[in-house]
């Protein structure tokens, strides 16, 4: 593992630090059943059936797992 050869100071520390900026998630908009849905891309999607119980995860129109 590396190991710095000398104390950084707090301000490049803080300047460092100050960089790094969180991104709002990118949604996708989809229309299902008449119904507007906003979801991540490219993640599973929880199939449910009319009382709301979770069945399984579906992703591009397949089955990949069980709840």
């Amino acid at each position: 593992m590396a190991v710095p050869k000398r104390k950084q100071s707090r301000s490049n520390t803080r300047s460092r630090r100050s960089q790094w900026k969180a991104e709002a998630p990118k949604l996708v908009k989809t229309v299902e059943n008449g119904k507007t849905v906003y979801s991540l891309p490219h993640r599973a999607k929880v199939v449910e059936d009319s009382a709301g119980t979770p069945l399984y995860l579906e992703y591009k129109g397949r089955k990949v797992a069980d709840v």
